[in-house]
């Protein structure tokens, strides 16, 4: 099992380091785990001998530069439906590798964001030796486990997450619980692995109590700041949206839970879909405006949402898992599967003296703070390159 450091692993002489980015829509970011992460790397770099090169999905298989870095357009028919995020990774490798080979590039990394392709590095991992070029692999959550997949993706996705791990020079996992798991689970491959986490932002909303955009979706919803519990997500099994809502209506608290998310607006007794929402800086404002948040997510590592959440939002109830814990720790509270565990909480959280509160939100906040902040994320990107 590796526990040598990966210190200068990459890079020991001076120059250029051009790292290649696949896996990620592009930039500029939307909305998204890994858009949102690959946003923050090179919006916040500080080495300027680090040269980004990040792979973008457009139909114009456009480039442009963005934040320093130099992106280059993929073109995938939307035609191939579930395979298109596979055919889009494997061409975006293909061009990382011709670009590298053409400008005849020695400082060079391709940082591949989730397992998708592990089957087809191995086609590749010859021609990346050949050309001196580092391969890194962060290998995201635990999607084989993810009950929205039939039974075949999911045994696609644990095969060619073997492969990942098997053919990297190194895993970079975004949890530690993760990186037990590939430690363990892989470890007659030996793989060299290095937790990096993910990262928040604790800065405040910028939109104003009374802004009308705020209002306008107040007022659609029939909600009032602070008269709500939040839930924010896609609606997935692994996210447990059934058992919240149920748990929500045996509870005895008066107030609504909002749902925002990919269901259609709605309402339904003490739940109100309030759709999708992509401003992100009216989301933070509405978390921040939430009496409390409900984290549901049950696959997988640190979960940006949950993030997020612990940034803006002072009380925050989360499922209890490994990697829940190894986030929230003592800033949060937990609630399990088993009936009444969650209407319980709500119920102890809703007579929550008000210092109680605020002493978990700055808890919360210190975490985000120590832990996970956008800052020491890009840091420590830059330190693993050489600088």
């Amino acid at each position: 099992m590796f526990k040598a450091s990966v210190r200068g692993l990459f890079f020991d002489g001076g120059g250029v380091k051009h790292i290649f980015i696949i896996g990620s829509k592009g930039l500029p970011a939307h909305h998204g785990g890994f858009e949102t992460f690959v946003e923050n790397l090179t919006a916040k770099k500080k080495n300027e001998n680090i040269q980004y090169h990040i792979s973008c999905l457009n139909s114009a298989e456009k480039t442009f530069k963005h934040n320093g870095a130099n992106c280059f357009g993929i073109n995938v028919p939307n035609w191939l439906g579930s395979a298109k995020a596979v055919i889009y990774d494997i061409l975006a490798l293909r061009k990382s590798i011709r670009f590298i080979k053409q400008n005849n590039f020695q400082n060079s990394v391709i940082y591949i964001l989730a397992s998708r392709i592990g089957l087809f590095i191995s086609l590749h991992k010859k021609q990346l030796k050949s050309l001196g070029i580092k391969l890194l692999i962060n290998p995201d959550g635990l999607e084989f486990k993810r009950k929205k997949y039939n039974w075949l993706i999911r045994r696609y996705w644990k095969i060619s997450e073997r492969y990942s791990v098997k053919n990297a020079d190194l895993v970079v996992c975004d949890s530690r619980e993760i990186q037990k798991y590939i430690e363990n689970e892989y470890e007659k491959f030996k793989p060299k692995t290095k937790f990096i986490a993910y990262g928040a932002d604790l800065a405040k909303s910028q939109i104003s109590d009374d802004d009308l955009e705020l209002q306008n979706w107040y007022s659609k919803n029939n909600i009032r700041p602070y008269e709500f519990y939040l839930v924010v997500g896609r609606n997935i099994p692994e996210n447990n949206f059934d058992t919240i809502i149920s748990e929500f209506n045996k509870s005895n608290s008066q107030k609504k839970l909002v749902i925002i998310s990919n269901i259609k607006h709605q309402f339904k007794g003490k739940t109100i879909f309030a759709g999708a929402l992509y401003n992100q800086e009216l989301l933070r404002k509405i978390r921040e405006q939430a009496f409390g948040y409900i984290h549901g997510h049950s696959v997988g590592g640190t979960n940006p949402s949950l993030l997020e959440a612990m940034a803006s939002t002072k009380l925050n109830l989360l499922f209890d898992i490994c990697f829940n814990r190894e986030v929230g720790k003592n800033a949060v509270l937990y609630w399990s599967k088993e009936k009444g565990s969650l209407a319980k909480l709500i119920d102890e959280a809703d007579k929550m003296q008000e210092q109680e509160i605020e002493d978990l939100g700055n808890l919360a906040k210190s975490r985000i703070e120590k832990e996970y902040s956008w800052e020491m994320v890009v840091g420590e990107y830059e330190e693993l390159y050489g600088q």
